[in-house]
């Protein structure tokens, strides 16, 4: 997989593409990560790369040129799109045999990790990440062909957002993971929470490992982890539970888990009400 960030920073981006999980895929030749500054494509003497916006207001909007000069260099040399900078392609399946282009802004899809499981699929991925007020409407409408949210607020720029998407991505790779089994069990991979982790000493200031953990039973090991990642999803993202793929018999371990939660809920009230006289 290769994938470039076009970017006004790429410092930002070189010092997290050399560590962790993502420096270990950079190293294999899992995934190779390109920060490309797109100023070094400005048309002018002076590198300029944004300018006022046409009917007036504030801020800057970053220009289409040294956008589109900078995708079309990257693509040029890879013998990827062959589309004139004033020409994108029309259709989705037109698209779907070049790169995906993606745009981050806070108008797209918002990111999650089936997005990131499609995105892992492909081979080229090019993120154009801005600052300032915008980016002009041409870019959106001829360039990109998707553009993607981290969520409902506002950062200084792109570049954490698409190191957000791209780590999420290049941890889907084979070999990407010491353990490929990870990436398979983690929040979210199976449409649910994870479940609660522990680890040596077996007690920790009078706190203990469930003995569950400790019995070396497996099958019992993995229906308490499930039950555990049921639970935890009900009580703190209970919305995940209407897409993620549930068995009869996670039916029926919900069904308990509400009518206790539901129970916790009445005791809670009661005491607060004596307490309240």
């Amino acid at each position: 997989m290769r994938i470039d960030v076009l970017t006004l920073f790429p410092e930002m981006c070189e010092g997290v593409f050399g560590t962790s999980i993502l420096g270990k895929a950079r190293e294999k030749g899992i995934a190779l990560l390109n920060a490309v500054n797109f100023r070094d494509y400005a048309n002018n003497k002076h590198g300029s790369v944004d300018d006022t916006p046409y009917g007036g207001g504030g801020g800057m909007v970053l220009k289409p040129e040294p956008i589109f000069a900078a995708v079309e260099h990257l693509l040029d040399n890879l013998g990827g799109r062959s589309d004139s900078a004033d020409q994108a392609p029309d259709t989705a399946q037109e698209k779907s045999a070049n790169p995906r282009i993606i745009l981050m802004c806070p108008q797209g899809r918002t990111f999650d990790q089936r997005i990131a499981e499609e995105l892992a699929k492909e081979k080229h991925l090019i993120f154009i990440c801005g600052h300032y007020e915008g980016y002009d409407e041409r870019i959106r409408e001829h360039l990109v062909t998707d553009e993607l949210s981290i969520g409902d607020y506002v950062l200084t720029g792109g570049e954490l957002p698409a190191l957000t998407v791209i780590d999420a991505v290049v941890r889907l790779q084979p070999g990407a993971l010491g353990n490929e089994s990870s990436a398979v069990t983690d929040s979210f991979s199976t449409g649910l929470l994870e479940y609660p982790h522990y680890t040596r000493p077996a007690e920790f200031r009078g706190w203990k490992v469930p003995d569950m953990l400790l019995s070396g039973h497996h099958a019992n090991i993995e229906a308490w982890r499930r039950e555990q990642s049921l639970k935890r999803t009900l009580e703190r993202r209970p919305e995940l539970l209407e897409q993620a793929e549930l068995t009869p018999k996670d039916h029926k371990l919900l069904e308990r888990l509400k009518a206790e939660l539901n129970e916790t809920c009445i005791g809670s009230r009661s005491e607060e009400e004596k307490a309240s006289f």
